[in-house]
Formats: structure tokens, C-alpha cells, sequence
């Protein structure tokens, strides 16, 4: 398009109804903010956080309205010019826009831009392929390709004006911290939905109507140190990655990362409905109705159910054909696939009743569209996703809220499915042959009950999460040797752990010499677990075991008599074997032994000087009957409450088919560390690991998800704690294979199409 004075009109007309957008919307904003501090009020939490909130509210309360006037001032100033003068970006920008290096620059000011630079990334992690997509067809118009530094439309300039009106209303960067997440998460929903409506008017123009740039979107590469990562529905606190001069993007010297999209989660799925929703009820007012279920009509119902018929018996697999004919004839088949669904589309519409009937099936006739382009599905696998369209078309005309709910059964269903058949290469990582027989059951049982709605996809849902825990541990031949042990790892620090919680206990009131008591706790639990996995609980080595802590807690007692001491002295020698035995079937290297010994030595030497307390025989009696019967008393695993002391270190069991994540990474927000429990079984992920950058799935998960089992293709397993796993995602160093999930990314593929043509669903 060239640069003429229509063009750049346009621009023009786009950047005032960008801010006129900010304008109407942003008092929503702040009175959302304010909500959102009256709510932290609610929370329990220390006092002295209490007290803070209160002032935060107190303060909110007087300054809101400042605010608000600081950010309407600063966004009427950009109306007509379509940027925000330079002066009001503060001391850190010279005359001429760039930053002052000469001079000095107060914490003050320097906390205030770490605080907008944070907000900056959280916009451009929920905004980014809107903010991309605007940027190209205002590049267009303008032809030039980059904005200018102070540019209304970038995503660091409303994060200045935002915490500049903050500072100048009188509220501190305390009171921004503390609000940080709430006002990340309003701020940029505000941003995403003034880029949307921009692009949507650009559309109207005829501005690049069918722009789509997301495909060239550059991920991290292998050498780089990636920029941080956002879990779901949360920024990154990363304060480094500040947007630059590259029109809202990263700089180009570190390479963008998609992760804080990839690790989108449930709220952004539901904010892509929402816009579904919005848009076509633009069109169709009655469309957003979910309050009532509406039944298919008769004459639709009749449609689907022939539809279902001919799709089914067009793509049936051949019987007999080997699995390379089979994959190359259905690759071959995709094109004809959708030009048959198309056909069946226009039969459909024609038989529905009314337009809110014609809008479903046109929805999911383009959610399906896209599904069954997507070339990360392995082709045999793409004819069953195929063969479900007509079930969910049936329950998205019976149940609206299929379009409302990211948590509707359907949608997760096959949100499911995809995720654990899409990895970064679907040719190198054939899919197993006992994961596709399930997803073929799961289809026929959803065709064989077309009138339950969702409750067989909810059944089925169930079910293929119960076959999931089995396939990797069971069926899956490249996982099942790392599963395995993965699970014996997660049993013995269990034991170990309630071994040290029963001992702690036992010992609590005994005068144990120190030495021996750590010793106790922190290496003889283990070889009782050790030895409890190896040999049984109740077996003869994990008495001799049992027996050993008694004997060494007597001999660390004091010894007043020559007696005593000479019946030390004769016990001692099988005991010390006994103690090297048990460390040394636990895997504890000798340097190590040799220091816990001499530890020992050094207690009992204590002992015979009668530098220690002494145990009455009656007590030594009863410690010894409870640990004979030391396993009944182990507290329940799933009531264990375990203390960041308890945390053991697995890198003992560290071989050749397990990899043990001890290191790497960055210090993880508490937002990241609730993102791990959020990963599910199936998924695929790319690891930048000890020099190799791979693709690998998460295959296994432990008790309360304090351990994660991802696995290569080529049977190699990487094990992470909780907290070193939170570290990978934050440092990009774990990257999600899917920048969101199959459903919400066909629903976005759909309104692409729906915002360039509207008409066709009404049609």
C-alpha cells in the first residue's frame, strides 16, 4: 500500500479511535482496581501485611481520582497527535528521547521503571498477536517499519502513563506491588481489547484484511538465555525485559519468546470466548443466551444425524492397509476431508431453523476447519478428530454454553486428545499404537450416543484421564522404563520422609547426643527407605536396620561404668558395619560415610566421658518397641506435612536411564510454582538441558505433583522437583510445544474469518 495522504489519513483515524477506545474504557479500569484492593482486605495474612492493604485502600480511596485524571490528561494529549510528549516520560529520557546515561538517576525513578517495564511485558504477553497483527497494517499504511519511541500505540507508553499518573496521584511503589497482579491482569485486558477493536476498524478499511504473521513469530534459540516467562493468567516479574525501540517487540539481541502465550492457560481460553461472544453478538444478539438450553430443531437434528452417517462411512479406515499407506492416504485425504465437511455445511444451514442454528454450525464448521489443518496431528489421527465435529456440532446448538465455558467437557476433551498426539514434530515422534486405538474408542463411544449431550463427552473425558495414568507407566514402551523409576524414586523419599517424621517424634523428648540425631533424621531415615523398597517393610533387614538406630542411640548415652563402657567397646565394630551396610545400599558414596563416621565417633568418644545425658533403660526399652513396630506408626502420606528441611536430594539416583534436574534455572515467583500444578500428563514441551535442546512429554507426575517425569522420544528420563521445575519454566528453559490449546486456537482461527466476513454467518 503506498504512502499517500489516504494512507496516512487512516493511521491517523486508527491511533484516535485506539485512544478515544482508552478513553471510555479506562475509569472501568480503575474502578476495578480499587475492587481488587478492597478484596486483598478479605485475605488472611500477617499483620503487618493487613496494615499495609488497609493504608493501600485508605490511599486508594483519596488518590483514584488522580489517577484517572493523571491517565485521561496524559491520553487527551495523544488525541490528536498520536503520541505522548517526551516530557512526561520522566528524568530518564533526554531531549531527545533517549535515555540519559550522563547523569545520575534516583532509586525512585529507577523503581518506577521497573515497575512499568514489568507491566509492558504482562501487556505484551496477553496482547502480543493482537498488538503484532495492528503494527503490521499501521506499518503498511505508514510505510515505515517501526513507530516512533513515544507512540500512543505501544505497549511501554501505556505502561507509562499508567504508573507515571500512579506516582503523580501520590501512590507509592509499594502500593503498586502489592496490587501488581490485579493490575497487570485489568491493565492488560484493557490493552488486548483497545489493540482488538483497532484491528477490527483496519479490517472494516480493508487493511490487511486477511494479515495473519503469527506462524513467523520467532522462538527461543537454543544458545540464548531466554527472557522469563508467564504462568497462566499471571505477568512475568522480570524487570530486564523492557520493550524497545522495535515497535512494542524485544530488543532484537535476545530472541523473543513466546512463552508467556504458551503458557496461557484457562483464562485466556475464556477471554477468546468472550470475544467470540462479543463479536457475533454484534450480528446476532440472541446468540449470547446461555441462560436457556435450546434442543437442536427437528429438521437440524434429522440433518446431523445423516451428516454423521456420511462421514463415518467416507472416513472409515481401510481394513488391512499397512500403517504407511494408511498415513499417506489420509494425509492425501485432508483436503478432500474439508471440502466434504464444507458440502455438509451448506446442507446443515439449510435445514436449521433459525440464524442462531445457522451461526453454530458456520462456528463449528470453522473450528473443525482448523483443527483438521493443524499438521502437528498425525494424519491417521486427523480422520477421528474429523469424525467428531458432527457430535459437538450437536451439542453446541443444544448447550450454548459450549461457546461461553473453556471448561466445557467437549472442548477439554479435545483439548486433551491434541496435546498429547501434538508434539514439536509429530514425523519424529510416531504416536503409539495402544494411544490411538483409545482415541478411536473414545470417538465411537460419543458417536454411539448422540442424544446425552455432554454428558458422554464428560464420561469419555474421565476415562481418557484414567488411561492416561496406566499408558505411560504400562503401554507406552519408550516412557514405561522411566516411569518406573521415577515411581521408586517418589516411594523411597516418601518413606524417608515419614520415617523422619515418626523418628523426630519418637526422639523429641530423649536426650539424643546432636551428632547422632541428625544422623538419624537426615541419612538413617533414608536407608530405612531404602531398605523398605528393596527388601519390604516388614523383612529381616529393615529390622537389623531398626535395631541399629537403637543400638546407636544407647551408645551414645552416657557410660558411667566400666561395664558399660566395655560393652561399647564390644558392640561397636559390627555396629559401624552395620552403619557403612545401610549407607552403602542407599547409595552414599564412601567420602560421605567416612564423614558421617567420624561424626559418630566423635559422639560416642563423647559418651565415655559422661559429657552426655543419659537414657534410662525402661525408655531405651520403649524406643525400641516402637521402632519394632515403627511402620504401623507412619503418618499417612497424603497427611504428611512436609517442611522445605524435608526436601531431599535425589541426585543419588541419577543413572544412565534417569536424569535428575538439580540445577539451572531462575529463582521462581509463587506464580510459577502454581503454573507446575497446573501441567498435565500428555503434554509436550521443548527442554534446554545440559547442551541438548529436545522435545519431550510429561509422562508421570507425583503425590501432591511434587515430582515431574518429562521423557524423549528416545526413552530418556529428565526428573524435576516442584521448585526446579517452576525455575525451567521461568527461565524459558521448559517451553510448552503449544502456544495455547487446540480449541482456543481454532476459535481464534474462526473469528479471524468471521471479523473479514461477517456475513457468512448469517447466511
Amino acid at each position: 500500500m503506498a504512502k499517500d495522504a489516504n494512507s496516512l489519513a487512516l493511521a491517523a483515524r486508527a491511533r484516535r479511535s485506539f485512544v478515544e477506545g482508552l478513553l471510555n474504557a479506562i475509569p472501568s479500569v480503575v474502578q476495578a482496581i480499587e475492587q481488587a484492593a478492597r478484596h486483598q482486605l478479605t485475605q488472611v495474612a500477617e499483620r503487618s501485611l493487613v496494615m499495609r492493604r488497609r493504608d493501600l485502600v485508605d490511599d486508594l480511596q483519596k488518590a483514584a481520582p488522580f489517577w484517572l485524571s493523571g491517565m485521561v490528561t496524559t491520553l487527551q494529549e495523544a488525541l490528536s497527535a498520536g503520541a505522548v510528549p517526551m516530557s512526561r516520560f520522566g528524568d530518564l529520557s533526554g531531549p531527545d528521547g533517549r535515555a540519559n546515561k550522563m547523569s545520575l538517576v534516583d532509586n525512585d525513578t529507577i523503581e518506577g521503571e521497573i515497575l512499568s517495564s514489568r507491566l509492558a511485558l504482562a501487556m505484551m504477553d496477553r496482547a502480543s498477536w493482537e498488538f503484532t497483527d495492528l503494527r503490521s497494517r499501521i506499518s503498511a499504511l505508514e510505510d515505515r517499519d517501526e513507530f516512533e519511541s513515544n507512540d500512543i500505540l505501544r505497549p511501554h507508553v501505556l505502561a507509562r502513563i499508567a504508573t507515571n499518573a500512579w506516582r503523580q496521584a501520590g501512590l507509592s511503589h509499594d502500593g503498586w506491588q502489592l496490587l501488581q497482579i490485579p493490575l497487570h491482569d485489568e491493565l492488560s485486558h484493557f490493552a488486548e481489547e483497545a489493540y482488538h477493536e483497532a484491528n477490527r476498524w483496519l479490517i472494516a478499511q480493508r487493511v490487511l484484511p486477511e494479515i495473519d504473521l503469527r506462524p513467523f513469530i520467532r522462538r527461543p534459540r537454543a544458545t540464548a538465555v531466554p527472557a522469563p516467562v508467564a504462568p497462566p493468567n499471571y505477568a512475568s516479574a522480570n524487570a530486564m525485559g523492557v520493550p524497545n525501540r522495535n515497535g512494542g517487540g524485544y530488543d532484537d539481541t535476545r530472541p523473543v519468546t513466546q512463552t508467556g502465550s504458551l503458557a496461557r492457560g484457562a483464562d485466556h481460553a475464556q477471554a477468546v470466548l468472550s470475544r467470540l461472544n462479543k463479536m457475533v453478538s454484534r450480528h446476532l444478539p440472541e446468540f449470547a443466551d446461555t441462560a436457556h438450553a435450546h434442543p437442536a430443531s427437528a429438521g437440524l437434528n434429522a440433518a446431523i444425524s445423516l451428516a454423521q452417517q456420511g462421514v463415518v462411512q467416507r472416513m472409515q479406515p481401510t481394513p488391512g492397509s499397512d500403517a504407511v499407506a494408511a498415513t499417506q492416504t489420509e494425509a492425501a485425504s485432508t483436503p478432500m476431508m474439508l471440502e466434504e465437511l464444507a458440502q455438509r455445511k451448506q446442507a446443515l444451514k439449510q435445514a436449521a431453523a433459525n440464524p442462531v442454528e445457522r451461526a453454530t454450525i458456520e462456528i463449528v464448521a470453522l473450528l473443525f476447519q482448523s483443527i483438521l489443518m493443524e499438521e502437528r496431528i498425525p494424519a491417521t489421527v486427523r480422520v477421528w478428530f474429523a469424525r467428531l465435529q458432527m457430535p459437538v456440532l450437536r451439542v453446541a446448538v443444544s448447550e450454548p454454553d459450549f461457546f461461553a465455558a473453556a471448561e466445557h467437557p467437549a472442548r477439554r476433551l479435545i483439548d486433551r486428545m491434541g496435546a498429547c498426539v501434538m508434539g514439536f514434530d509429530s514425523h519424529s515422534s510416531p504416536l503409539g499404537e495402544t494411544l490411538e486405538k483409545e482415541i478411536k474408542r473414545i470417538v465411537q463411544v460419543v458417536e454411539a450416543y448422540p442424544d446425552t449431550g455432554r454428558r458422554v463427552f464428560q464420561t469419555v473425558l474421565n476415562e481418557f484421564e484414567k488411561f492416561l495414568e496406566n499408558y505411560f507407566s504400562k503401554d507406552n514402551e519408550t516412557t514405561r522404563k522411566g516411569v518406573s523409576l521415577a515411581q521408586q524414586v517418589e516411594q523411597r523419599e516418601t518413606l524417608a520422609i515419614q520415617y523422619t517424621i515418626e523418628l523426630r517424634k519418637m526422639l523429641s523428648d530423649v536426650p539424643v547426643q546432636e551428632g547422632v540425631r541428625d544422623f538419624l533424621f537426615q541419612v538413617w531415615a533414608d536407608v530405612l527407605a531404602m531398605t523398605a523398597v528393596k527388601s519390604g517393610k516388614f523383612g529381616e533387614e529393615i529390622k537389623e536396620m531398626k535395631g541399629a538406630a537403637t543400638d546407636l542411640i544407647w551408645s551414645a548415652s552416657a557410660k558411667v561404668t566400666r561395664d558399660e563402657r566395655a560393652d561399647v567397646i564390644r558392640r561397636l565394630p559390627p555396629l559401624l558395619k552395620l552403619l557403612r551396610d545401610g549407607m552403602q545400599n542407599a547409595g552414599v558414596p564412601v567420602t560421605k560415610q567416612d564423614e558421617h563416621i567420624q561424626t559418630l565417633n566423635d559422639s560416642l568418644a563423647a559418651a565415655f566421658t559422661a559429657k552426655t545425658a543419659s537414657i534410662p533403660h525402661a525408655r531405651l526399652e520403649e524406643l525400641k518397641a516402637r521402632l519394632e513396630t515403627l511402620e504401623e506408626l507412619l503418618p499417612e502420606a497424603d497427611d504428611m506435612e512436609i517442611d522445605s528441611n524435608m526436601v531431599m536430594d535425589l541426585s543419588g539416583h541419577e543413572s544412565a536411564e534417569l536424569e535428575v534436574v538439580a540445577s539451572g534455572g531462575s529463582a521462581p515467583t509463587p506464580a510459577m510454582l502454581a503454573w507446575t500444578k497446573d501441567l498435565q500428563v500428555g503434554g509436550w514441551y521443548k527442554l534446554d538441558y545440559r547442551d541438548r535442546n529436545e522435545a519431550v512429554q510429561l509422562a508421570w507426575q507425583g503425590m501432591r505433583k511434587q515430582l515431574h517425569l518429562f521423557v524423549s522420544p528416545q526413552g530418556r528420563g529428565i526428573l524435576f522437583q516442584q521448585h526446579r521445575l517452576a525455575a525451567f519454566l521461568q527461565s524459558g528453559l521448559l517451553v510448552p510445544a503449544q502456544d495455547e490449546s487446540l480449541t482456543t486456537r481454532a476459535t481464534r482461527n474462526a473469528m479471524a474469518k468471521l471479523d473479514a466476513d461477517p456475513s457468512r454467518l448469517l447466511r
